[in-house]
């Protein structure tokens, strides 16, 4: 078994202002390109992670980044690192979902503090992702930091939110 990823971030935008005898424009364009081959070193990876996922109203899961899931082949996965992390809230969420602040075992070295979440609207997504050049990318400690705590921000109604894990086995 093999993992091959390719992530293509291309954005485009343009600022323009209409003044008085001419008109300013000031465009933007920034495009990333991460490629990963299978392994476990710099632009490497070689564990996934997909599903599509819902929680009740004020409910939450501990994802366990070090034995607990499986790929989409049904292997157990145990990660190092996490060199891909894409969390999507469904659009006809009502709740945002939090990602983040685990209690305990927090899988946290993406952020300043165990205890930071972020907040992922209806229809937005989070994405974080190294670099080719990364070989270390988010560090998952067996035990002590790899639970990754999603929650749904409210009652009422239950969440849905797609998420895509790529990483690095050692």
């Amino acid at each position: 078994m093999s993992l091959t990823t390719k992530m293509v971030l291309n954005l485009a935008a343009t600022l323009t202002s209409a003044q008085a005898l001419a008109s300013a424009s000031v465009p933007l364009s920034l495009r990333q390109i991460v490629e990963l081959d299978d392994g476990t070193g710099a632009a490497q990876a070689d564990r996934t992670f997909q599903g599509r996922r819902t929680l009740a109203a004020s409910g939450s899961e501990s994802l366990d980044l070090a034995g607990g899931l499986t790929d989409p082949l049904g292997v157990s996965l145990t990660f190092a690192r996490i060199k891909l992390l894409l969390i999507r809230a469904a659009a006809a969420n009502v709740n945002n979902v939090v990602v983040g602040g685990a209690v305990t075992n927090a899988f946290a070295t993406f952020v300043a503090d165990p205890t930071d979440k972020f907040v992922v609207r209806p229809g937005t997504t989070l994405l974080l992702a190294t670099s080719d050049v990364d070989a270390i990318g988010y560090t998952v400690t067996a035990g002590t930091g790899d639970l990754l705590q999603v929650a749904n921000s409210g009652p009422g109604t239950p969440v849905t939110y797609d998420i895509v894990l790529i990483g690095a086995s050692a």
